[in-house]
């Protein structure tokens, strides 16, 4: 068997055990009694109709435990989640009691019918058949045999136009470009097949894909801006057209991915106006859309991928199949694919991971995020001491009012940007009531010495644990318009974004699960973006009892060992156990 038919075997596999394994688990979970379910927040029930706006569903349910998080795709039903009359909806807002949904495929006259009784379940969407015909179509076709399979292969080396790369470094130092963001654009521009552009937290890579757009443009090419996530095809769209508003740009989708985009957006390329595509354009979508009516059989001249460190190699070829040229905008530092195609244990690589190390890519090297004592750590673990802090950014600090003065004044010194509370607790796993007041007390001091809402994240390992931060922040902060600039969720949902001030709440304090969810908890990646989405202030909450473990072999050892390193970057504040009660 060739390289070739060995890969896509390999892929066609994995896709297949992938998605079986994922349905099985849900069925098993819808199976479980529906007090077990709603007792491990993989339910809710007691949800009642209120009332409903076009596709939006406003719900209401006595108490939420759950785990789901906007952007989830739930069933709602009364007893079944298979039952025929079940609706299928996106979780778009989660108040608590109150709950908004838009609505993906239902008789929403049912729902109003019987308005009360409803039960809400994890829902499943099988995306199996379109990586699989993505990997047939990449074997079947001239291009995938030509150009994307000998690419992946590395049997098709990509060349670099030496004219066209010093013609655009040229040009592009009369921009507000850096260095090594200059070259990163040259290099993708001048490519004639291939180009990867590493990203690391801050650095401006989609600053970087929005000048490389408009380079693009001006040559008259068609381009595709894709992306595992909306949110990140939104954000490479906005790039754009903030940059220079004359770029056509739009984005393919549905109108309820479509929020924050400043774009149009149009369900299908045939609904686009004729006069946007006379001449180049830029059109965002997921790369499913080149596998369905709506953007099927349309080519490309480029195809740019933004985070690409999250792409499977499957979904990356479904969307490479659109284009002739392919540029990848990602980080192997940050996070790796996450559930794509169902619950393996170890993630695949990622489409950038396995390109990386073959001489065609960029590192930009000056994070505008972290100032310089936030960028130390992870410069030295993760980027061999290259990263460094813009000269501006590197020496800011905290700002907050200094006429108000609260218990929490140590933690919050501005000349700490990173600071670890030791709350010296024991025996947490998924939930630490101790961290979440301490993190809600700390919010509620922030808030007091002037720092504005939308200024302050919370990063949580699991969703349990924000899910009580967050009922906690609904029964201390009245006030509706604070509550949802506040920002409490996990890591895979905070890559890509910053605040001002960022607090990890580690949560657990148990070694012996500790050491079982190791690979998971102190995950290389995680920890990389947790810490690097503050721009001046990191406060981690925990407990030294977390690193009581004894691992068995030294390779069980360097997640521990990581995390020490963290910890030993930062001040260190000790709140013995019992003192805040």
């Amino acid at each position: 068997m060739s390289d070739i038919a060995a890969l896509l075997q390999r892929l066609s596999h994995f896709v297949k055990a992938e998605s079986e394994t994922q349905y099985q688990t849900l069925v098993d979970q819808w199976s479980r009694p529906l007090n077990e379910r709603v007792a491990r927040g993989w339910a809710i029930e007691g949800i009642s109709f209120d009332s409903s706006k076009g596709k939006y569903l406003r719900l209401r349910c006595t108490a939420n435990d759950s785990r789901f998080r906007e952007g989830d795709t739930l069933v709602l039903h009364r007893s079944n989640p298979q039952d025929p009359n079940a609706l299928h909806v996106e979780l778009q807002y989660d108040g608590g009691n109150e709950l908004e949904v838009s609505l993906i495929k239902g008789n929403e006259i049912f729902l109003q019918e019987h308005p009360t009784g409803w039960v809400a379940d994890q829902d499943w969407f099988d995306s199996s058949p379109f990586y699989l015909s993505a990997l047939d179509a990449v074997a079947d076709t001239q291009r995938g045999r030509s150009i994307i399979l000998p690419l992946l292969q590395g049997k098709l080396i990509p060349r670099l136009d030496p004219a066209r790369h010093e013609r655009v470094a040229e040009l592009l130092k009369e921009t507000e470009l850096n260095y090594s963001q200059v070259e990163a654009v040259s290099e993708s521009y001048a490519a004639d097949l291939l180009h990867l552009i590493q990203g690391p937290p801050g650095t401006g890579k989609t600053l970087v894909l929005a000048h490389l757009v408009k380079l693009l443009i001006q040559d008259g090419q068609r381009i595709l801006v894709t992306a595992l996530t909306h949110r990140a095809i939104n954000n490479a769209l906005n790039k754009i057209n903030k940059l220079d508003e004359n770029i056509p740009v739009c984005k393919i989708g549905t109108s309820t991915s479509a929020d924050d985009l400043l774009p149009e957006n149009y369900r299908s390329f045939n609904s686009i106006p004729s006069e946007m595509l006379k001449d180049g354009y830029v059109i965002g979508a997921t790369p499913f859309s080149t596998q369905t009516k709506r953007l099927r059989g349309v080519e490309f001249d480029v195809v740019l991928f933004d985070e690409a460190s999250q792409v499977t190699l499957p979904l990356a070829i479904m969307g490479m199949l659109a284009g002739s040229k392919f540029i990848f905008i990602g980080d192997e530092n940050q996070l790796p694919p996450i559930s794509v195609l169902g619950s393996a244990k170890k993630p695949p690589d990622s489409i950038f991971t396995y390109l990386a190390g073959r001489g065609n890519a960029t590192m930009l090297d000056t994070t505008y995020r972290l100032n310089d004592m936030l960028t130390a750590w992870p410069s030295e673990t993760f980027y061999d001491g290259l990263l460094l802090s813009n000269e501006e950014t590197s020496s800011k600090r905290l700002k907050l009012s200094t006429t108000i003065a609260t218990l929490w004044d140590d933690v919050l010194e501005p000349e700490r940007p990173a600071v670890f509370v030791d709350l010296c607790h024991r025996n947490t796993t998924v939930r630490s009531q101790t961290e979440a007041d301490v993190v809600v007390s700390l919010i509620q001091a922030l808030l007091k010495r002037g720092l504005s809402p939308d200024e302050i994240g919370v990063v949580v390992p699991y969703r349990a644990q924000s899910r009580l931060i967050r009922s906690l922040l609904r029964r201390s902060l009245s006030d509706e318009k604070i509550l949802r600039k506040l920002v409490v969720d996990t890591v895979e949902r905070m890559q890509g974004q910053e605040r001002e001030v960022i607090m990890v709440s580690f949560t657990t304090a148990s070694p012996v699960f500790a050491t079982q969810v190791a690979d998971f908890l102190f995950q290389p990646q995680r920890l990389n973006v947790a810490v690097t989405r503050p721009r001046n202030k990191l406060i981690l909450v925990g407990s030294h009892h977390l690193f009581d473990a004894e691992p068995a072999s030294a390779e069980e050892a360097k997640p521990f060992a990581l995390m020490r390193s963290l910890i030993a970057a930062c001040d260190q504040i000790t709140i013995p156990d019992g003192h805040l009660r």
